[in-house]
């Protein structure tokens, strides 16, 4: 939907399983007026489009493009973000790791995100010129060796997909005057995992070698080709997996904006947080009842990372909450607290035993009101499928529930004054 001063807020259908078009498509019919007639009757719904390779190739035979976007305006719907994260199946089966390929090494993810382009450029409404595509942190931080100079290929691969994907956004803008950007979406054990790993990778490899690049292939200055590279290439800021990284959406915001790395999009999710008991902190869970107590939550589709925080403000990083639970903290080990990349509904302060980083959403948009960087806002609970029996509810009463919480906590200038398209 479009809120006050051109800013759009929408859901993400990643989280109705379909990995084909026709299942999409199906998804999309049965869920867009639904939501639409109960959220928004008098003004066009915001659409959060999640397609995978093989959807976005179906998408594109014959006149399907033409036959959807036809499709959207009769429903009163529209598109004005998609998630290119995953390129293959994301429900249903093991996903874990697998979620980050192919990686922005290969030409294959490039054509992917260049595909993306070209279904939102030919689905943005008329009146809406900005179009975004959130996808991986470029790979998955084990998959790469840690030495600076075996990795140099690796990074030196990303960059070239992306120049690609650059210089597709930079001539779509050109014939369409629709302008898209791609925006990387740090995660936990991605290879961008924080602001400060995305910086770097802006610094010393994206604007240097990737500014050369593009310099090169359109004639452009250096100081002009950083700029182009700036504008197609940004961040998508996910609240769940900044949370988890004990990171502050002011702290987040202010350095990428001391380099000129735009926010493209924010992600409105939440993570569990749970307190932990020890010396000095009575308050919390034990450690020994942590088995028992994340039972439910222990489900074989997806990575849920495990961040623990320790009593010197000091992090351990767990692969996946089994590893963490098996290697849990003896007594006496000063853990403060864990905070587990599982994606439970906004609208939940408390899981049960366990609280949420509901309150990193709140700070988001607080920092939002301040200082408006992004123009997008997409709620993204994808775990519907998977979350414990008392955290579940009817899919569409749960969406509805999301938006209308989220409505509540924006900042007022945009909350209250909602805008016809």
């Amino acid at each position: 939907m479009h809120l006050a001063d051109d800013l759009h807020l929408t859901y993400c259908t990643n989280i109705h399983p379909g990995e084909a078009w026709e299942e999409v498509r199906s998804s999309l019919a049965t869920y867009g007026p639904e939501l639409k007639q109960r959220l928004c009757p008098e003004r066009p719904f915001g659409i959060g489009l999640r397609l995978s390779n093989l959807a976005a190739v179906e998408l594109q035979e014959g006149n399907r493009l033409a036959a959807f976007r036809d499709a959207l305006e009769r429903d009163g719907l529209y598109v004005f973000t998609l998630n290119g994260f995953p390129y293959g199946s994301f429900h249903r089966e093991k996903v874990k790791e697998m979620v980050h390929a192919p990686d922005w090494r290969t030409r294959e993810r490039g054509d992917y995100t260049i595909r993306l382009a070209q279904i939102l450029a030919g689905l943005l409404p008329a009146d809406v010129s900005e179009g975004s595509i959130s996808t991986s942190p470029l790979s998955y931080k084990p998959w790469l060796d840690g030495t600076a100079a075996a990795a140099a290929p690796d990074w030196a691969a990303c960059v070239a997909q992306l120049v690609r994907v650059t210089q597709a956004l930079l001539a779509t803008e050109e014939e369409t005057g629709k302008y898209i950007h791609v925006d990387l979406e740090p995660e936990p054990d991605g290879l961008l995992e924080t602001a400060g790993e995305v910086c770097a990778f802006f610094r010393d490899h994206l604007l240097a070698g990737g500014a050369e690049q593009v310099a090169a292939a359109a004639g452009l200055s250096q100081e002009a080709a950083r700029a182009v590279l700036l504008r197609y290439v940004g961040v998508c800021l996910d609240t769940c997996h900044m949370a988890i990284a004990y990171e502050t959406p002011h702290d987040f915001v202010g350095q990428l904006a001391s380099m000129g790395i735009r926010i493209g999009k924010v992600q409105i999710s939440s993570a569990l947080k749970i307190p932990l008991a020890g010396a000095g902190q009575p308050a919390g869970l034990a450690v020994e009842d942590l088995p028992a107590a994340l039972a439910p939550y222990m489900e074989s589709t997806y990575l849920h990372q495990v961040i623990q925080r320790n009593a010197d403000g000091s992090l351990t990083r767990y692969r996946d909450l089994p590893d963490a639970l098996a290697g849990l903290p003896a007594e006496g080990v000063a853990a403060r607290e864990w905070r587990v990349h599982f994606h439970v509904p906004v609208f939940t302060a408390n899981c049960g035993a366990f609280g949420s980083t509901q309150q990193d959403i709140l700070d988001t948009l607080a920092v939002l009101a301040q200082n408006r960087f992004t123009n997008h806002l997409e709620i993204e609970t994808y775990t519907w499928d998977v979350l414990p029996s008392h955290l579940k509810q009817d899919l569409a009463d749960s969406i509805v529930r999301e938006f209308t919480w989220t409505r509540q906590v924006l900042p007022a200038r945009y909350a209250g004054r909602d805008v016809s398209q």
